[in-house]
């Protein structure tokens, strides 16, 4: 029998007008590294987050990492991060010598849980930086994390990589950090391909961030290093598909919204279905569609996600987070519990957790059928 055509969890999804500038790209032989793709890409990104520069980049980890060493990370520092994520949040700590400290969720958000924060503080007074996560496409606590996190001095890299799009209190994420990060990946909202950007107010910092990015050139007629460089500059040519996809960034947003309000309305009577909580405090992007089951489920997470691929569809566990891995698990971590010996809150999402299709290529018919399957389980 000849399987369904596959429904992805979140693929790219071009609208139209990215080969405008791809072309125009061609006919100026402007291909890479830079050009007016580049250029303009960073202006029309910053402006649309509210900040004042960007710096388009070969990825968000690629940003990440230049915005830890633009803020000063270094050797044996510690940086607090977000637990629950995706690991390239974590990983260029690592690439500096600096050491994580891992921060549980709160329950509201799933993000970074300001008492395990508060707690981490006690130990480390003096963080060199705190990374933030935006989680699945929904802002963090900024009112409270960054009111924390100027009593101590330390500044904050946002790792909005999931969440462009979404607002918090009104102001878009990519706005919130003393630096941030956006991706471009394949599944990201919009994607360029690849590639990410750091954005920032301080025009200087993020100019530094673009000369170590093109592997600290000097400019003098032959070449010359002076510092460490690196070879993280987005091209021309991957410019020019974000400069098109970022025409139909609110689109995609309206189309991952209604996919979400799809799931929920179809889930609302099965009691063991819980979709992920969304604050009052902002607006999300929806990135992806996530459930949790009721811990005492007679079907489990792994149930739907065979049931699905059985029918050519892709779904997958939310983020291991980063103290379960085993690279990272001999790092510290500080729990939103008071009882070590309680499961923390992101290893019980873990546990828990679905993401569902959120490919905004969907049909109606496509989410239906995720829909009805999912329900045969119940």
């Amino acid at each position: 029998m000849e399987k369904s055509e596959k429904i992805y969890l979140a693929s790219p999804h071009m609208g139209g007008e990215e080969m405008k500038y791809i072309q125009e790209a061609f006919d100026t032989n402007w291909i890479a590294p830079l050009g007016k793709n580049v250029n303009q890409f960073e202006k029309e990104m910053a402006d649309y987050v509210g900040v004042r520069t960007g710096a388009a980049l070969s990825a968000g980890t690629a940003a990440l990492h230049l915005g830890l060493k633009a803020l000063g990370v270094g050797e044996g520092d510690v940086v607090f991060c977000s637990s629950l994520t995706f690991s390239a949040s974590a990983n260029p700590i690592i690439y500096l010598g600096a050491k994580p400290v891992f921060i549980d969720s709160e329950p509201e958000t799933w993000n970074i849980s300001p008492i395990a924060l508060k707690k981490a503080y006690e130990k480390y007074p003096n963080p060199k930086a705190v990374i933030i996560v935006d989680l699945y496409g929904q802002a963090a606590d900024y009112e409270e994390l960054s009111t924390l996190c100027k009593t101590h001095h330390t500044p904050i890299l946002e790792d909005a990589a999931e969440a462009l799009g979404a607002t918090y209190q009104g102001q878009k994420c990519g706005a919130f950090g003393d630096l941030s990060v956006l991706s471009f990946n394949g599944n990201k909202i919009i994607t360029t391909s690849g590639g990410g950007m750091l954005l920032g107010n301080d025009e200087a910092v993020i100019q530094k961030a673009r000369f170590w990015s093109t592997q600290s050139r000097e400019n003098e007629r032959h070449y010359e290093h002076k510092e460490l460089g690196y070879n993280y500059r987005m091209s021309n040519i991957v410019a020019g598909i974000g400069r098109g996809q970022l025409k139909v960034l609110e689109e995609r947003v309206a189309k991952k919204k209604q996919i979400f309000e799809t799931y929920r309305e179809a889930f609302k009577e099965i009691n063991d279905i819980e979709m992920m909580p969304i604050s009052d405090k902002g607006k999300p992007n929806y990135w992806l569609s996530c459930i949790t089951l009721k811990e005492n489920s007679a079907v489990k997470p792994l149930d739907i996600m065979l049931a699905l691929e059985k029918e050519n569809i892709e779904s997958r566990p939310i983020w291991k987070p980063m103290h379960l891995q085993p690279y990272f698990r001999n790092y510290v971590f500080f729990s939103h519990w008071d009882q070590m010996s309680e499961q923390s809150i992101a290893e019980d999402i873990f546990n828990r957790g679905i993401c569902l299709p959120s490919d905004t290529k969907m049909t109606e018919t496509d989410q239906q059928r995720i829909i009805k399957i999912i329900k045969a389980l119940f």
